[in-house]
């Protein structure tokens, strides 16, 4: 019998941490858009519905540990490979279950509780028309009111263009038979020979190339999990928002956060045509047409609740925000998922300031005499470009506490031995994940483990030895550094900015 259901399962997921699925980010969200948030402060309950490898789920769940955390998925080796990670981290707060949608969603799990978080990625448009329904049953019945669900999947009309690329690459593994990372390695070769027959498809969609470019140079599983699903099929915002609605969800906003405003990316020409519909599912749905959007990442509440101009205020007051770089790497030059801005220099140049000394929530921007008779409205739009332009991180009561935080980092830090796939580390400050690649993480380790003054030359003798001891080496222009001497010169200034411009980071994230 086949228990993937079309699913290409031969091949594991990619490793990957998505943000947007933390409960404090989630809170955000909905706060940002105006509506009261599932979870303020205290014990919360969360679920993640196909975690793929569980990185996610494990730094949530580390990150906030006065949260009851349930994660299921259907592939074996999924949930093996999670479960060792928690296991390593030594985590009390997660569960991990094998489960299919229709059994989770028939209540055949026992003891599960009502969740004030249900979130998936990108799995929706993936599975069958009948696992979409088993979706929603299990939200409808597991959901609180006033719960917040996550769910992000390709979208039309940006896909538009590219279904008949897809649907070949199927066609071909069909036709070709292999695991699907060779099916997927064939298919690409053949769409390489397709485009050299200057196929009119091709040369009729521009749009194609970047995709085409990714299928060349990108990692075969992640492509699999991406292209290879036989039910695989991109949905609009309208088809998604009805679905949910039998399960008394409504739409709350975009993980996206500067979505929230309009004015960013819309004209007044652009907006009047997105008003014409006076349906708020269907104006959602247009400025997929206006943006031409691909993907999108939906937040629904069950139980939307309007806050009033006061609540609204003070919910935002509460919110926290962190530079993520150095004051020095802060720009007013904002680059961001709907494009680029220019920030007001007096006003940022004063927000970023202060978050040079410390994290700061937005009342604690009010009250400073740089920002004094700035609204607390202005100053969430300031906080949202600059997370959104990657120089902050903005969160509504995240946990705090660094003890399980601090296991899982040093699992994934041990996880290099093997591989690199795991390239996070966990904030308690945020209670969400930052990126880090094989360097900082080599340098994170020897931080976390070394007490007194920090030389460089010496943190940079023991992140090479780590670096030696896996197997690996530095790299010039692309190739690997024979000798301990080229690799301690190579090295070393990279140790240096780490040291200089990201541990002060990580320290304000409580990293360390």
């Amino acid at each position: 019998m086949d228990w993937t259901a079309g699913y290409a399962s031969d091949v594991e997921y990619t490793a990957g941490f998505y943000m947007e699925q933390g409960p404090s980010y989630l809170n955000l969200v909905c706060a940002l858009n105006g509506y009261e948030p599932p979870v303020l402060s205290g014990p919360f309950t969360y679920f993640e519905l196909g975690f793929g490898r569980g990185l996610t789920a494990n730094v949530l769940a580390a990150g906030n540990p006065q949260g009851t955390f349930y994660a299921a998925d259907f592939n074996p080796a999924h949930v093996a490979g999670a479960r060792a990670l928690a296991a390593s981290a030594q985590l009390s707060n997660l569960t991990l279950l094998e489960n299919s949608f229709e059994e989770l969603a028939q209540g055949k799990v026992g003891d599960l509780p009502q969740f004030d978080y249900i979130t998936l990625h990108g799995i929706y448009t993936w599975v069958t028309a009948e696992n979409r329904r088993h979706i929603v049953d299990f939200i409808g019945r597991y959901l609180k009111p006033g719960g917040a669900v996550y769910i992000s999947y390709n979208a039309m009309p940006g896909w538009a263009g590219a279904q008949p690329l897809q649907r070949l690459l199927v066609e071909y593994g069909d036709a070709f038979p292999n695991r699907s990372n060779a099916e997927m390695a064939g298919a690409v070769q053949f769409v390489e020979r397709l485009a050299g027959a200057q196929s009119a498809y091709i040369e009729a969609h521009p749009s194609l190339k970047p995709r085409l470019e990714t299928l060349k140079s990108g990692n075969r599983n992640y492509l699999v999990h991406e292209y290879m699903h036989k039910h695989w099929q991109p949905l609009y915002h309208a088809d998604v928002a009805r679905d949910l609605a039998d399960a008394k969800m409504e739409y709350a906003g975009s993980a996206v956060l500067p979505m929230a405003y309009p004015s960013l990316y819309l004209s007044p020409e652009r907006r009047a045509v997105v008003e014409t519909f006076p349906d708020s599912v269907m104006q959602e749905t247009l400025k997929d047409y206006v943006l031409d959007n691909a993907f999108r990442k939906d937040v629904f509440v069950r139980g939307l609740r309007r806050m009033s101009p006061l609540r609204h205020a003070e919910v935002l007051s509460q919110v926290g925000v962190a530079l993520t770089v150095p004051r020095a790497a802060c720009t007013v030059t904002l680059k961001t998922a709907v494009g680029t801005f220019n920030g007001d220099v007096n006003l940022y140049g004063a927000v970023c300031d202060a978050l040079a000394t410390r994290p700061h929530t937005l009342g604690e921007l009010m009250a400073l005499p740089s920002l004094a008779g700035r609204p607390v409205t202005s100053l969430m739009e300031v906080a949202t470009l600059l997370a959104s332009s990657g120089q902050a991180a903005v969160y509504l009561h995240a946990g705090g506490k660094t003890e399980a935080a601090t296991r899982m980092n040093a699992a994934l830090v041990r996880l290099l031995r093997y591989s690199d796939e795991y390239q996070v580390l966990c904030s308690p400050l945020t209670g969400n994940g930052v990126g880090a690649d094989v360097i900082d993480r080599l340098v994170y380790s020897v931080l976390s483990q070394r007490k007194g003054t920090v030389y460089v030359d010496a943190v940079t003798r023991q992140v090479w030895e780590r670096l030696e001891a896996l197997g690996r080496r530095m790299a010039k222009e692309g190739v690997p550094l024979e000798g301990e001497d080229a690799n301690l010169a190579e090295l070393r200034p990279r140790v240096e900015a780490i040291l200089r411009d990201k541990v002060p980071v990580w320290q304000q994230l409580k990293l360390l």
